[in-house]
């Protein structure tokens, strides 16, 4: 009688891996070589077994590997990932062993439970409803988060989750997945996700500062978020009567054929976007990523029946895609990554074109603007091979620091006039600059900068100057 067998597919960047686990004594065998043989590195031989060491079901099944694509340690990731759901088929009781060691996705469940309402309506046209009223729904839900927060309290084994994102710098060559290795000895509920330009970090611990220690030294940190836990929870069990805020977006009915919405941070820039034709503006940026559900909820109040969103910072433009799908109308991304691409594409927009044409112009109109930033560094740090201190003035290019200075004005003249003197070297016109300056900076001072740069490339460039109130950043740079 053949042997039962458990089958999971794991991905990690380029690599696949096809696992089987069959009844055994824990030989692994990848590609039909044994895996001392394939693997050379401990710590990789390490990696691939996590998943069996913390069920202890190393020496109760063999595993079978077909893996391809990518380098050795991202198939050892993807081996991982394919042991781990091999075990969940294996037992399903095995699920939350592994997703505390950070092995195994969470959220199955409540998958499961999205596809099981998704079947009524497909197999039976039913659409799960409820007999509540809304006010008794709303004190079900607080009642059942105030039970949740008071049981999760004692369950909590460390305190601060802890978030971070940081800026990968090209010149540092280290796996992401050795950050991810560290996290998992210092804490739970891991997560890290990374791309050619950004790692994305989540992570449950005692030592947040260890986790920042780390995860420095892969680049420049974007963003940093810790939270107490504990605080988060005892606040949660206590509901008040009546919590204050904005009012929620409603649907509308499409009216029109095109709508937009737009992620901006500062009252100067919501104004900007609303009168630049924004049905809604999202409250965002480098420091406040929307989530997917803000993005959506802002699509389905715009009257339109084709919305254009431009989340105009890279980190948003994946939640803003992950609503596409779940949106009634048709949605387009634009995938700005910066405030003054947002804008020159918003001034794009022809309401006699079509929508493939007003893509194309749009995106056209957006990827021709050089975008620069001036901000402050939060704190000391490494990056590109010169050490950083903390409160220096940051210039950057579209994104990246070039260079350091200790007076803002003077930054955002110089990194102006380096972005003009690069697109002449390029071969690109310089028609219009604009200077969005942000939360701090007065008009005055505002006006010097202008000056300055006027100063520096003579009367030939149209200078704008705009009060955009964001956050951090002290002045954002556009030149076309």
């Amino acid at each position: 009688m053949a042997k039962e067998q458990f089958l999971g597919t794991g991905r990690r960047k380029k690599s696949i891996a096809r696992v089987y686990l069959v009844p055994g004594t824990g030989k692994v065998t990848i590609n039909k070589r044994d895996i001392d043989e394939y693997l050379g590195l401990e710590t990789l031989k390490l990696i691939v077994r996590q998943p069996l060491a913390a069920t202890e079901t190393a020496d109760k099944f063999d595993v079978l590997v077909n893996v391809r694509g990518g380098g050795t340690t991202g198939q050892a990731g993807a081996i991982r990932h394919g042991i781990a759901r091999a075990l969940c088929q294996a037992d399903a009781d095995y699920r939350p062993v592994l997703k505390k060691a950070g092995v195994v996705d969470a959220g199955g469940q409540g998958l499961c439970m999205i596809f099981d309402g998704m079947m009524q309506v497909f197999k039976y046209g039913e659409i799960v409803k409820t007999d509540m009223t809304e006010a008794e729904k709303a004190e079900e839900t607080a009642q059942f988060f105030a039970s949740v927060a008071a049981e999760f309290d004692s369950e909590i084994n460390f305190t601060y989750c802890t978030e971070f994102i940081v800026g990968r710098d090209p010149e540092i060559q280290k796996d992401p997945l050795e950050l991810r290795l560290f996290l998992e000895t210092i804490g739970d509920c891991v997560v890290v996700v990374d791309d050619e330009e950004i790692i994305k970090v989540h992570v449950h611990t005692n030592d947040p500062g260890r986790a920042l220690q780390d995860g420095q030294l892969y680049g420049q940190f974007e963003t940093v978020k810790v939270e107490n836990m504990r605080i988060q929870h005892q606040n949660a069990a206590w509901v008040p009567e009546e919590a204050e805020g904005p009012a929620p977006l409603e649907r509308v009915e499409p009216e029109k054929d095109f709508g937009f919405v737009s992620v901006a941070a500062g009252d100067g820039l919501k104004a900007l976007f609303a009168d630049l034709g924004c049905d809604q503006v999202v409250s965002g940026g480098q420091t406040m990523n929307p989530s997917t559900d803000d993005i959506l909820n802002a699509i389905q109040a715009t009257p339109a029946k084709v919305v254009y969103v431009l989340p105009n910072n890279k980190n948003i433009i994946l939640a803003a895609e992950q609503a596409v799908p779940l949106a009634d109308r048709t949605v387009h991304v634009l995938p700005t990554r910066t405030i003054p691409q947002g804008i020159s594409a918003m001034l794009s927009f022809s309401g006699d074109a079509d929508v493939e044409e007003n893509l194309i112009e749009m995106m056209k109109a957006a990827d021709n603007v050089s975008t620069g930033s001036v901000t402050f560094a939060a704190r000391d740090s490494e990056y590109g091979g010169h050490t950083i201190k903390e409160g220096e003035i940051l210039a950057l290019d579209g994104g990246k620091v070039v260079f350091t200075d200790d007076d803002v004005q003077h930054a955002a003249v110089k990194l102006a006039k380096s972005l003009i003197n690069a697109r002449k070297l390029g071969g690109k016109d310089v028609s219009f600059a604009t200077i969005i300056y942000g939360e701090g900076v007065t008009e005055e001072q505002a006006e010097v900068v202008r000056d300055g740069i006027r100063a520096k490339i003579g009367d030939n460039v149209d200078i704008t100057l705009v009060n955009g109130g964001q956050p951090v950043y002290y002045y954002f740079i556009s030149i076309e």
